[in-house]
């Protein structure tokens, strides 16, 4: 149950929210707490300041008049109802030689009382089980201090205010997560659900079904990941009717001359007693099929050499006109008997530092969709030339010319125009012409032919 992302998500969401709400309510406590003793003790000072003073101003009167020696008509008790605060004398005797007041005393070692300044300090009262906060302030007699006044209240008072602001912020920190549990479970709903979509799509990929539908509104990178799983989905579907009919095409190529080679192998078995024309001439159709299969089987080593990159270039100096002089030369004959106006324009003869085979190479596979393209009695023109920094080698047809929107797809594996061929040369020119730092520009007009042009580095 907890494995499931529409659970966790939000789980995590209020996990992160509790966790940040109790620090908070921590800090706020702490710093709530420092608070109210700080202002406890402020106001603490203020009454203690006060109370000394008036009994220090009492304290010298009863002092001065002989006859009247009582204590002040102030008496503590008052003072207590009006301050909520408890009050207490410290010091060795009492502070009105006429007649007690009616002031707590505490030991004489509770406090320095003869340091006459003011002192906050932490104590419990004899027989009182509580902690009292208190400040003591001292009763001066002239110059002379002859006791304290303290004023203290219990510090559970303090502990009163912050349990209450605790109890208000777990209440208010409760509806929060409850608000907070609403949005989060709405939010992962919202977010989780094109998630979910797309793991059945990934799904239904995995079992071979390409045709998914995937979320067309999702938010953000969640669009973004949606568009783009749609795209590999067909991609993906594209690539397997690719192989598909790649090993049909493979196949039929493989099976042509099998058939051919296993038919004239017969007859050369039976023998051709009589015919040494027709015994000869079977045996250069066993080879041209031979060599048919031998370039299929290269090209396919080629292009699983060419996707792992498991090939070298070497560089060398190479004379183009001479390998294009090659190149042409291959072709002459097929064009002499489909009578194809084959031609070459070489206005330059650089020499260029490449890999000689592999240029042989692409050259002879754009020469070779050149001859599948172009019908008989149609035009081929092989050309060279060299112009800012490149040299570029141009094969251009008479054939029917390639739409524009296939034009992308013509040079990746698999894909052919040609019933006769395995969509294989392209590709492996395209991969060539990169891998020696090059490229193969590509212009065609439907109807009137088109040119391919191998561009390469002229340095």
């Amino acid at each position: 149950m907890f494995g499931s992302l529409r659970i966790r998500l939000p789980l995590l969401f209020l996990a992160g929210i509790a966790l940040a709400g109790v620090v908070t309510t921590l800090i706020a406590v702490r710093l709530f707490e420092d608070f109210s003793h700080d202002q406890t003790l402020t106001g603490l000072t203020r009454e203690a300041n006060g109370i000394a003073a008036l009994y220090s101003s009492a304290v010298e009167a009863s002092y001065g008049n002989a006859k009247d020696r009582s204590a002040p008509t102030f008496a503590a008790k008052k003072l207590q109802q009006a301050t909520g605060d408890s009050i207490y004398f410290v010091g060795p005797r009492r502070p009105f030689p006429g007649q007690p007041s009616d002031l707590r005393r505490l030991p004489v070692t509770t406090i320095n009382w003869q340091s006459g300044r003011a002192l906050t300090f932490e104590f419990k009262p004899p027989g009182a089980k509580r902690t009292f906060l208190a400040v003591a302030n001292p009763i001066r007699l002239g110059s002379q201090s002859i006791g304290a006044i303290v004023v203290a209240t219990p510090k559970t008072d303090i502990r009163h205010r912050v349990s209450g602001l605790l109890t208000r912020l777990a209440l208010a920190g409760l509806l929060g997560l409850v608000v907070a549990a609403l949005l989060a479970w709405y939010l992962s709903r919202r977010l989780v659900r094109p998630v979910l979509q797309l793991s059945r799509a990934a799904d239904e990929v995995a079992a071979g079904n390409y045709a998914v539908e995937v979320p067309k509104k999702a938010p953000g990178e969640l669009g973004h990941l949606s568009d783009r799983f749609g795209e590999m989905a067909g991609r993906l579907a594209e690539v397997e009717m690719m192989e598909r009919n790649f090993l049909m095409s493979v196949s039929h190529e493989l099976r042509t001359p099998l058939t051919a080679i296993r038919g004239h192998i017969s007859a050369l078995l039976e023998g051709f007693k009589d015919d040494p024309a027709l015994e000869h001439a079977s045996l250069e159709t066993v080879e041209a099929e031979a060599t048919r299969l031998e370039r299929l089987v290269g090209d396919i080593l080629d292009l699983a050499k060419l996707d792992t990159h498991r090939f070298t270039v070497t560089r060398e100096e190479v004379d183009m006109a001479a390998l294009l002089d090659q190149a042409y030369e291959t072709y002459t004959d097929e064009a002499r008997r489909r009578d194809i106006d084959y031609t070459r324009e070489l206005v330059d003869r650089p020499v260029i530092t490449s890999d000689g085979d592999r240029v042989l190479q692409v050259v002879g596979n754009l020469l070779s969709n050149a001859f599948h393209a172009t019908p008989d009695g149609g035009r081929i023109t092989l050309g060279l030339a060299q112009q800012n920094g490149n040299v570029r080698v141009a094969i251009a047809d008479s054939g029917p010319g390639i739409p524009r929107e296939k034009r992308e797809r013509l040079f990746r594996p698999f894909v052919s125009e040609s019933s006769n061929g395995t969509g294989l040369g392209l590709a492996i020119a395209k991969e060539l012409s990169t891998a020696l730092g090059g490229r193969i520009d590509l212009e065609s007009e439907v109807g009137k032919g088109s040119r391919f042009e191998l561009v390469l580095p002229a340095g």
